[in-house]
C-alpha cells in the first residue's frame, strides 16, 4: 500500500461508513488496475461485499 493510500483510507472510511480494511482493499485493487465492475463481481471476498456504487464512492 502506498503511503498516500494509507493516509486516505481512514479518512474515506470515516466519511463513507466503510471499514478501513474495505477501503484499503478497494484502493489497492484500483491501484493495481482493476475496474469497478471486476472488483464488485469477482473480489467480493476482499471488499467485504461492496457493490459497484460503494466502490465508486471510494474511487
Amino acid at each position: 500500500m502506498k503511503k498516500s493510500q494509507f493516509d486516505t483510507a481512514p479518512v474515506l472510511s470515516a466519511e463513507l461508513g466503510f471499514s478501513v480494511k474495505q477501503v484499503s482493499s478497494v484502493l489497492n485493487l484500483l491501484g493495481d488496475g482493476s475496474t469497478i465492475p471486476f472488483i464488485a463481481r469477482y473480489r467480493k471476498e476482499v471488499t467485504g461485499g461492496l457493490d459497484e456504487v460503494q466502490i465508486g464512492a471510494i474511487q
